[in-house]
């Protein structure tokens, strides 16, 4: 049996050889200095910083809308209009009850005799001239607000109203702090469902990301990032801006949420654009490195292929570092300059089919060397197969 299956073995070597021929190429470089970066990396959505959903204050019949989805807009432009005629009649009564109290009150400073009774009568008209003049400013408000403008720039991304719809006014807190009157009475709500009007900022971006607790523990705050995406021709560099404490499960596994604010150009970005992540904790320059195919593992000791100024080449042990790219730490045993062998290995396979396509594979180095079977001979080893028993 010991016969057959090394008749097999080396049938099978034969077929292998037939189609496989081994090749290595050894180049010589240079340690040098480099920069070692050590990152995690999580997936997440490009969406604009802003986002505005925004509708009228006031009640009435819409009689112009101004702008339509995919329009940009900027800050103050007007959106839509109501009908002013009902406010504007409001606003002139809310003055004449003004003018009327104004003028009771100076009817009584005139009369004051100085008794209780004239200052109690003062005092109430003071306060009835103070309560018109409130309503004057609400009605003058309510004016502006007739005219909905843009709280900020960006690209209007939904219109939910029309000429000739009767809307009621919106009491809905702002929810990014824009300011009533200076921005035409438009108020902004979470609620896309009920928003005339929705606008998204086209001059800053975000993306949220989802890291594990032990990727979350090894980045901070200010930490720099770098985006890809194959809708982008470019990289997208931001920052790290806020770290959730919180954890959320998904398929039992805790994730943290991390924010990263782009920084840079951002014209060429858009919602909804998938990116890759790739948060930069740890960044070392003059960092003496190697390719890390010179580098060869022996008994757990690490080992370079030094070419020596003569020519010759001395196995020398190394001790080595951190790992980034194709490049790896030499914290020991070479300084700058030193040259090195990398020896790269290469199957080439040569199909059965037609065309002959060929196809290239590296191989991984070995201390031994590789049987031969460009002879068509068994290789030497008394019948046994490679590392058998007999």
């Amino acid at each position: 049996m010991a016969a057959g299956g090394t008749a097999a073995w080396w049938a099978l070597g034969r077929d292998q050889a037939s189609a496989s021929t081994a090749s290595s190429t050894t180049t010589t470089v240079a340690a040098s200095t480099s920069t070692i970066e050590q990152s995690v990396s999580s997936t997440g959505t490009l969406t604009p910083t802003v986002q505005e959903d925004v509708s009228f204050e006031v009640s009435g019949t819409v009689t112009a809308v101004s702008v339509a989805e995919g329009d940009t807009v900027t800050v103050g432009q007007t959106l839509a209009t109501v009908d002013t005629l009902q406010l504007n009649a409001d606003l002139l009564d809310a003055k004449a009850t003004l003018a009327t109290a104004e003028a009771k009150l100076s009817d009584l400073e005139d009369e004051d005799d100085g008794t209780t009774t004239a200052d109690a009568q003062i005092s109430a008209a003071t306060a009835q001239v103070a309560v018109a003049e409130a309503a004057v400013t609400t009605a003058e408000e309510a004016v502006a607000d007739a005219t909905l403008t843009a709280p900020v720039a960006g690209l209007v991304t939904a219109v939910d109203v029309e000429v000739g719809d009767k809307i009621s006014g919106s009491s809905s807190s702002s929810a990014s702090g824009a300011a009533t009157g200076a921005t035409g009475g438009a108020t902004t709500s979470t609620t896309a469902s009920t928003a005339q009007f929705t606008i998204v900022g086209t001059d800053a971006y975000q993306t949220s990301l989802t890291l594990a607790d032990s990727d979350v523990a090894k980045i901070a705050v200010g930490d720099q990032v770098e985006m890809t995406s194959d809708d982008l021709a470019d990289t997208v560099f931001g920052v790290v801006s806020s770290i959730g404490l919180i954890s959320t499960s998904t398929s039992g596994t805790a994730g943290y949420p991390v924010v990263v604010d782009v920084t840079g150009d951002v014209s060429a970005l858009r919602d909804g654009i998938s990116v890759t992540a790739e948060i930069i904790y740890s960044r070392r320059t003059d960092v003496l490195t190697v390719p890390s195919a010179a580098v060869t593992q022996e008994d757990g000791t690490s080992y370079v292929q030094k070419v020596e100024s003569d020519g010759t080449v001395t196995k020398t042990a190394v001790v080595t570092g951190e790992t980034s790219g194709t490049v790896i730490e030499i914290t020991s045993g070479l300084v700058e300059g030193d040259e090195v062998q990398v020896t790269t290995y290469i199957r080439t396979s040569t199909g059965n089919s037609s065309s002959g396509t060929t196809s290239n594979e590296q191989m991984p180095q070995f201390s031994g060397e590789m049987p031969d079977f460009s002879s068509g001979e068994m290789p030497a080893g008394g019948g046994q197969m490679p590392g058998g028993n007999g």
